[in-house]
């Protein structure tokens, strides 16, 4: 199937050994996508020309390449980049230097499983993309405190906790998870079975990974910037089989809300800080610790590039 990664268009195959590979969704020949929608063959053929690529990335056949005497066809198999799983998920990482997936989810698959969910009895229910026009970061630190929630998600704070949340930052996981408040009338929440607490993790740079308390159920997806001032983002919804249908409904539909009240509260950030005029904030330490643990670890990156 083939997925983009950082603006980057990949395929990851599976072949019949169960071997999982991915590759630059690009051919060798003359850059033509190779691959645009999910799909079953025993082959990867470029449709402008006909290269042919095996499931492994090798260059199985070029048409008329036998009339070139210096055409090396051991050289010119697709890019090959990182794939690794958790769960159901799959992960992909362009830069063959970079450490295997299992350092970069550091703690991560063990505090989930921890406050009770086991991801590998979820089932993907739907895709929701969506667009912020704001940048990445002012997206991404908004997701990391709910110092906003009183004023802006009332019908969500009927429910958790959010003063007295756990707030940790643990390698590139940052993580807030609330206390559950069993009053919680009015929201779909089903608190008395299945997940015990809510999760709100980032995967620093901009993963999000969302555990509503009640039945087991997820949501996970990207923040990519698209330019400096806007974003593109999905939320892939994750539930256990046999969830009933209509829960499902109302739990996403609750979701939304909230992510239409946050998209809201993001880009009047982006107009007001991207005016220029003033030129900073002034964050709460123990409030907002986990915008300056994020705030670390972008200058981390950034500053050694300037």
């Amino acid at each position: 199937f083939p997925t983009n990664v950082g603006g980057l268009p990949l395929i990851v195959a599976l072949d019949r050994d169960d071997v999982l590979r991915g590759f630059l969704n690009v051919c060798r020949h003359r850059g033509t996508i190779l691959v645009n929608e999910p799909q079953q063959r025993g082959t990867i053929q470029c449709p402008y020309h006909a290269w042919t690529y095996g499931l492994d990335g090798s260059l199985r056949g070029a048409p008329r390449s036998k009339e070139e005497p210096d055409f090396e066809r051991e050289g010119l198999g697709l890019v090959p980049v990182q794939v690794g799983t958790w769960g159901p998920f799959v992960f992909a990482n362009p830069d063959p230097e970079a450490a295997p997936l299992a350092d970069a989810l550091g703690d991560l698959p063990a505090v989930v499983a921890e406050n009770g969910l086991d991801v590998d009895s979820l089932r993907f229910h739907s895709r929701a993309p969506y667009e912020i026009r704001a940048n990445w970061k002012i997206a991404v630190e908004n997701y990391l405190e709910c110092y906003h929630c009183q004023l802006n998600h009332p019908d969500l704070v009927q429910v958790i906790d959010e003063e007295a949340q756990r707030q940790e930052a643990a390698g590139l996981r940052l993580s807030q998870m609330p206390p559950v408040v069993p009053s919680g009338a009015g929201t779909p929440y089903d608190l008395t079975d299945g997940v015990p607490t809510a999760q709100y993790h980032i995967l620093f740079p901009s993963l999000k990974f969302n555990v509503n308390p009640g039945r087991p159920n997820l949501s996970i997806g990207p923040v990519w910037p698209v330019a400096p001032d806007r974003s593109a983002a999905w939320l892939d919804y994750f539930f256990a089989e046999g969830t009933d249908p209509a829960w499902i409904e109302d739990l996403m539909a609750f979701d939304t809300q909230i992510g239409v009240e946050d998209v809201g509260l993001v880009e009047a950030v982006q107009r007001g800080a991207g005016s220029g005029a003033v030129s900073h904030g002034r964050l709460l330490a123990r409030t907002e610790v986990l915008i300056g643990a994020f705030q670390d670890l972008v200058r981390e990156r950034v500053e050694p590039a300037l």
